[in-house]
């Protein structure tokens, strides 16, 4: 079946400000981003969304119009190996070209899913349709008392796992942080920490003591991941798994060599950066040295909803991460994704991605359509 049309609509929302307590200061805000559509002469549709939480996504826009429209126009639509293979090909001299080519990946799968007429998860061969997950918030208070209160806030609400983000909290108050949440949550909980690469090794070696005393179940882009020094050194003093990266230049051929250097306790991933085909070789590569992958954020209704059908479909994935505020990143969508009376979210038997597009709500916000 071949495409005949790639479309996007380009639409622009406001998330009001949210100011986070790191090097970012706030994540919020007006924001332009966009809704892909590719399609068959046959009249299916393939969808996903362009953009990470509340960054504005022109520039993607404009290389998934100019670079890969072009390209795919005419293709078979089943060809998502043969695009993937293409991928260092159009970024040449260092374009930019992952976060772009991501959501056309994902788009093709949720095409294939409506011309089968099947779950995406089902393409890849999975059946885990209940979903375990984490909650997790941006960095937002200045003290060990915030992330306290937050923990038992969460505990009470029925999520059984929290990733902390201390942001730009000095080691000193992180480490209480560390303590007050275990003694806060007891074993009700499994616990993370992700600093995005802000600690020096000797902030980390403190903070990952503090973790290993207190039974975390990783420590997250504690440094910087070019600092290779300072991750073997972590690797090979702390008990709690180091787990990286989510860093934007983070893609296959640096978690490969992560893996083979055996520097890293888990490995991250996420369809915003490798799409579905991308993400499922990242997760077999991890499983054939022992390791998780444990996959991350995606920014979007549509791109999360990705991130499901891939863990439903891995055995070396633990948990989804399930980001609050949720208005920051879910856009867009009829049916959100759902966290059921057991603590986890169900996959629906819909085919493709599963998800209706709020056709209504994204009129509203257009601003424009690329033909």
């Amino acid at each position: 079946m071949k495409i005949t049309n790639v479309e996007i609509d380009i639409i622009e929302r406001d998330t009001g400000d949210l100011e986070v307590k790191d090097e970012r200061f706030n994540i919020g805000g007006k924001t332009k981003q966009g809704v892909l559509r590719i399609k068959t002469s046959e009249g299916f549709e393939g969808n996903s969304f362009i953009g990470d939480q509340a960054a504005n996504s022109l520039d993607r826009i404009q290389i998934i119009n100019e670079k890969i429209k072009p390209l795919i126009i005419g293709m078979d639509s089943d060809n998502r190996e043969w695009l993937w293979s293409q991928v260092e090909n159009i970024a040449g001299h260092g374009l930019p070209i992952h976060a772009s080519w991501a959501p056309i990946d994902v788009a093709l799968w949720d095409l294939a899913g409506k011309i089968l007429n099947k779950p995406v998860y089902r393409l890849l061969g999975g059946r885990n349709t209940q979903i375990s997950l984490y909650a997790t918030y941006p960095p937002r208070h200045n003290n060990s008392l915030g992330f306290i209160d937050e923990a038992k806030e969460l505990l009470s609400e029925g999520y059984s796992a929290y990733k902390i983000h201390p942001g730009d909290l000095s080691v000193k108050e992180t480490i209480k942080t560390i303590d007050g949440v275990r003694n806060a949550v007891g074993e009700k909980m499994t616990l993370m920490l992700d600093r995005n690469h802000g600690y020096s090794l000797n902030e980390a070696l403190r903070i990952g003591h503090s973790l290993d005393e207190n039974l975390f179940y990783w420590f997250e882009d504690p440094v910087d991941p070019s600092n290779i020094r300072a991750i073997k050194r972590l690797n090979n003093t702390l008990i709690t798994p180091i787990n990286m990266s989510d860093s934007a230049t983070f893609l296959i051929k640096e978690a490969a060599n992560f893996l083979g250097e055996n520097i890293i306790g888990m490995i991250r991933g996420t369809t915003r950066k490798l799409g579905i085909t991308g993400l499922i070789k990242l997760c077999s590569m991890a499983e054939s040295f022992g390791i998780n992958c444990e996959i991350g954020l995606a920014g979007n209704s549509l791109m999360n909803k990705a991130n499901l059908h891939v863990i439903a479909s891995v055995n070396n994935n633990t948990f989804f991460e399930y980001w609050r505020p949720e208005h920051i990143h879910q856009w867009g969508v009829q049916n959100e994704i759902e966290i059921n009376t057991q603590g986890k979210i169900l996959l629906n038997e819909e085919p493709g991605l599963g998800t209706k597009l709020d056709e209504d709500w994204i009129d509203f916000h257009k601003i424009d359509t690329l033909k």
